[in-house]
């Protein structure tokens, strides 16, 4: 018994000592049908990115420290969705196209529901790019600029007064592991621990769609797209700390830590 209630204390401490250094904007509103969320992992010194926009389209988003009104200035950091992945640029000034540079950010997920693409990414707070955003745990907020194409099209051309916009100052808060989604969508694998297998409950009547399991470096092991209700196989995987990324139908990610005996 001494030794379980030991076992328990010391996940508590790991599981709080996690908790301070993950900060998240929660996700911002941009456009009808457009979010983007940012977390930042002190540990890792990883950024991810999770972003939505229309299926249909390009959209993209600027990010960095600036004010209302300065989309598109030159040198600014940027990312758009072309059709076929995450393209990683540079604003080359009001008018003209962006450049892409050295792609830094790790596409983990791109899905598709309901006419929403949710895109999912990961990078280096420092790249060693100086085209690229450096992202400082530290500070307390970020601005965003946003556009998406004014039709059904993946070639880059003017988007119109409507089709962009601004969200200045968006807050980082600090977050616990189990908070990387809106409450009311609880999640829970069981069992956690488990040896060789887990199931995913969930109190919503939303539909699970995808499953991904990261190592605790932040590295894909595997996705489930089928079978989601029964039980995920492993047995195969090494004793450790994981998390289980789990998306659903409306395109809301709950992140989820699961250790492995």
């Amino acid at each position: 018994m001494k030794k379980q209630l030991l076992l328990l204390l010391v996940l508590i401490l790991i599981q709080n000592e996690l908790s301070a250094q993950v900060k998240s904007t929660g996700v911002v509103n941009l456009l009808s049908g457009m979010t983007v969320r940012i977390d930042l992992d002190d540990n890792t010194n990883t950024a991810t990115l999770t972003f939505t926009g229309p299926a249909d389209r390009w959209f993209a988003l600027q990010f960095g420290e600036f004010n209302n009104g300065d989309g598109m200035q030159n040198g600014e950091d940027v990312v758009y969705y072309n059709g076929t992945s995450l393209v990683d640029a540079v604003h080359n000034g009001i008018g003209v196209a962006p450049s892409s540079d050295s792609n830094d950010w790790n596409l983990i997920s791109n899905t598709v529901s309901s006419g929403t693409r949710t895109l999912v990414a990961t990078r280096l707070f420092d790249t060693g790019d100086t085209n690229d955003y450096i992202f400082n745990y530290s500070n307390n907020s970020i601005d965003f600029a946003f556009s998406r194409s004014s039709s059904a099209s993946f070639s880059l051309a003017y988007h119109g007064f409507s089709n962009r916009g601004y969200a200045i100052d968006n807050q980082f808060t600090t977050l616990s592991i189990e908070d990387f989604e809106i409450k009311s969508n609880v999640v829970s694998l069981i069992p956690n621990p488990a040896i060789s297998s887990f199931k995913i409950h969930t109190n919503s009547e939303q539909k699970i769609v995808q499953a991904t399991i990261y190592n605790a470096l932040g590295q894909k092991i595997k996705s489930i797209k089928k079978d989601l209700y029964n039980s995920i196989n492993i047995s195969n995987l090494p004793a450790g700390n994981y998390y289980v990324e789990v998306l659903n139908d409306s395109n809301e990610i709950i992140l989820k830590k699961i250790i492995i005996n």
